[in-house]
């Protein structure tokens, strides 16, 4: 039995310069901030230590950066706009962390297409998205230009 099933993404012709994207949101809690550093052994007290975080500007444990990052990805997957039709990131730039994010604050991605180009290869095109992490009050506490290269619309 031969089964085509479709990907629920887009393709490179798909997007518009200047259109936006923005994702479904995620609750950041201690659990994630916890298990991403038993993941990768970054116990720095700042995302750890409750007391040590009593003296800090923070207050309490703050997320990796590199966790909201992560999770900026996983968002964008849950948005279906790269699900079977993204080939690769190519790249990140202007990565900024701006704001911290803590247990309980709720986040999204809003990601604003600002360039297309096709590759000299016909079945795909590279398309960059200004990503803007944003939490719940409105805050953007994480920016970055994402390049990435998608599939091309199959010509049937």
């Amino acid at each position: 039995m031969n089964i085509n099933v479709q990907p629920r993404g887009r393709y490179f012709e798909d997007f518009e310069v200047g259109e936006e994207i923005v994702t479904p949101a995620r609750t950041i809690t201690s659990t994630d901030i916890v298990n991403f550093a038993c993941l990768t052994g970054d116990f720095n007290e700042v995302h750890t230590n409750f007391e040590y975080c009593k003296t800090t500007p923070f207050g309490e444990p703050i997320a990796h950066g590199p966790l909201i990052y992560g999770i900026m990805g996983g968002l964008t997957y849950a948005s279906g706009v790269n699900d079977g039709t993204l080939i690769g990131l190519l790249g990140i730039d202007q990565w900024r962390m701006l704001a911290p994010v803590k247990h309980g604050d709720t986040i999204r991605v809003v990601a604003k297409v600002v360039e297309k180009k096709e590759t000299s290869k016909p079945d795909r095109g590279v398309v960059s998205f200004q990503r803007q992490c944003v939490k719940q009050d409105g805050s953007v506490v994480q920016e970055m230009k994402a390049t990435l290269m998608f599939k091309r619309r199959p010509k049937i």
